[in-house]
């Protein structure tokens, strides 16, 4: 078990878990980032709306990536399946 300390807007948060802390550490400056693009937008929103809206960002983000990975996924079938028809035409 890993105890990372991490620094979100500033604020110093500890994190337990089994990732490498290098690996919560470039999540927690990607969370901070999403954030600060929050606030670049509305300096005097309260801290919970934009944890949210930078949250929905991220969703977002992770949709469309898994979106894009099925949709890939679903090309690559169609590849193989094009590449096994002409190897059988090749005999």
């Amino acid at each position: 078990m890993h105890k990372t300390e991490v620094y979100i807007l500033g604020q110093k948060y500890t994190i337990k878990g089994e990732k490498p802390p290098e690996y919560i550490q470039t999540l927690a400056k990607y969370v901070d980032e999403k954030l600060r693009k929050v606030y670049e937008q509305n300096s005097n929103m309260p801290p919970l709306r934009a944890a949210i809206l930078a949250c929905l960002y991220i969703a977002d983000e992770l949709y469309e990536t898994k979106k894009q990975c099925e949709e890939t996924k679903q090309q690559l079938k169609k590849l193989e399946e094009k590449t096994n028809e002409l190897l059988l035409l090749l005999g």
